[in-house]
């Protein structure tokens, strides 16, 4: 479309802007989104090929013109290393490769946990030997002898693939390595000694040395777990098949094909309702907390306000009461039996649909429960709000404020132009994290509705338990896994991978967007 330059873009009227910046958007913005998404994806493929191509043209260039350590080295780690006088990196290269051998060929080492865990073959069971009763002469009973335990050949067939994908970098790593002393020594200089990389893991490549544990812990806590999980929602894991009393089996796309079912009772149509209430949920909470918050604290700093201090207070007890006890006793209070919904009840301050529904609490209502919610996470949420926003306005510089007052301006483009756009470049990754949080916010849900449950009809029962017009993503997997006598595990992995995916694709376009990652000089 013809873009308008600047004087004929003033010329427009209000309408006129709306419709030409709408029109922008889905004839140029949105357009050259989507393609700048497959060019990213083709520049991704296309970076893939060009650094396999490099890797190959170095192993076999570095094989060819290497001398018989270097040659050696391809098969025994670290000779090429030793060859060129790195003997602490030859050692630890070899050490390496002999656990790694040693490792694999035991009797119950690598080979066997990955034999046992018929690793992705639909059909078979994660282990081979199923556990039985057999009778004992001697007890005169039965007794369990015992066989694999799913849950354990899994893990550790996981962990042992992920030891051969380290033992192949290494592998590349010392490859690498040697290429790297071909040069330096063609060149006539001396190679690096391991007294020179001590040092320099203690200097220069400290960062390294530092990072080495939290990066051990994120792969061991978070990347293992999550790979974990992936791989159970490809199996038959609940409790008709535990893995111990029964062992449980590969499925393939079966549980993913279930996604696809829109029809009554059907896991896509309750997985759609779910996520749609979850965003929701979340983006209420999250924003109305953060302005309301921001209003408070912006109302008690002002001038003239006497006693800030006790009004501080009187929100920050809501933070010291646990949420446990209070969230408990707020659900109550709403109650048909509590005291506001007595009160709404005798006063006849609830909707006539809902009394001719015999509905005689905002509980047992979809639509007020859901704003009841919210509402009430705005009481939970605003004190910390408060809090964090009272420091960062006392940060503001006041004379941007008289600045703005001497040219006129007036308390709500103050607002809008000062103190949100500065609330937002230091509050923008709160915000996302706030979101993600709300997403995943259990408490909240569960001890506001866990005995006042909304059962939706249109839905039915999906994945082994009913659906409730109030549940979250959250709740619902607790409620396949925890609080069913089925304990779905293999669904809620699957759940998991989907809120895992839509999750995390929020947060890199959210973080992309965010002031403060986009204009964070602006600030310095």
């Amino acid at each position: 479309m013809k873009r308008l330059n600047d004087l004929e873009y003033l010329k427009l009227n209000k309408l006129q802007v709306l419709l030409y910046n709408l029109k922008l958007f889905f004839c140029a913005t949105l357009p050259q989104f989507f393609k700048n998404i497959g060019l990213s994806i083709l520049n991704f493929f296309k970076n893939c090929g060009l650094w396999v191509k490099n890797e190959v043209v170095d192993i076999v260039t570095t094989f060819t013109k290497g001398n018989w350590a270097v040659k050696l080295s391809f098969l025994f780690f670290g000779f090429g290393n030793f060859y060129y006088g790195q003997i602490l990196r030859g050692i630890l290269f070899l050490v390496f490769e002999i656990i790694f051998v040693g490792y694999m060929l035991v009797p119950s080492g690598g080979l066997y946990w990955l034999a046992k865990s018929n690793f992705l073959k639909t059909g078979s069971t994660v282990g081979t030997v199923q556990g039985r009763l057999q009778y004992d002469a001697l007890y005169d009973t039965d007794v369990w002898v015992p066989g694999d335990d799913s849950v354990k050949v899994l893990l550790y067939a996981l962990l042992t693939i992920i030891f051969i994908i380290a033992f192949i970098y290494t592998w590349r790593l010392q490859i690498k390595q040697c290429r790297i002393c071909m040069d330096i020594t063609a060149k006539g200089k001396k190679v690096r000694s391991g007294k020179d990389d001590m040092r320099s893991l203690l200097d220069d490549q400290f960062h390294k040395t530092l990072l080495s544990l939290p990066l051990f812990g994120i792969m061991a806590f978070t990347v293992l777990p999550i790979i974990y999980m992936v791989l159970i929602a490809f199996t038959s894991y609940d409790a008709a098949h535990d893995g111990y009393s029964n062992l449980f089996s590969w499925v393939g796309l079966e549980h993913f094909n279930e996604l696809m079912d829109f029809g009554q009772g059907g896991l896509g149509l309750a997985f759609g309702e779910i996520l749609s209430w979850t965003l929701m949920w979340a983006f209420f909470a999250t924003f109305s907390n953060y302005f309301l918050g921001m209003f408070v604290a912006i109302m008690i700093n002002k001038k003239g306000i006497k006693i800030k201090k006790f009004w501080r207070t009187v929100l920050v007890m809501t933070i010291a009461i646990p949420q446990f006890v209070s969230l408990l006793y707020v659900a109550k209070l709403f109650d048909a039996t509590g005291i506001i919904g007595k009160l709404l009840l005798e006063w006849n301050w609830l909707p006539q649909s809902m009394i001719e529904a015999n509905e005689l609490s905002l509980w047992q209502n979809p639509v007020s429960a859901k704003i009841l919610l919210i509402v009430i996470n705005i009481w939970v949420g605003i004190p910390y709000i408060m809090l964090m926003a009272t420091g960062i306005l006392m940060n503001i510089p006041q004379d941007l404020y008289e600045s703005s007052r001497i040219d006129g301006a007036n308390a709500f483009q103050q607002y809008s132009k000062i103190t949100l756009p500065y609330m937002m470049f230091v509050m923008g990754p709160y915000l996302l994290t706030s979101f993600v949080s709300n997403l995943n916010n259990f408490n909240v849900i569960y001890l506001l509705t866990q005995n006042n449950q909304l059962i939706n009809t249109e839905i039915g029962t999906a994945g082994g338990v009913s659906v409730c017009h109030t549940d979250l993503l959250i709740t619902w997997l607790y409620k396949m896994t925890l609080n069913s006598a089925e304990s779905k595990y293999y669904l809620a992995s699957l759940v998991g991978i989907l809120v895992f995916v839509v999750v995390a694709a929020l947060s890199l376009i959210v973080y992309n967007v965010i002031p403060s990652t986009r204009n964070e000089e602006d600030y310095g």
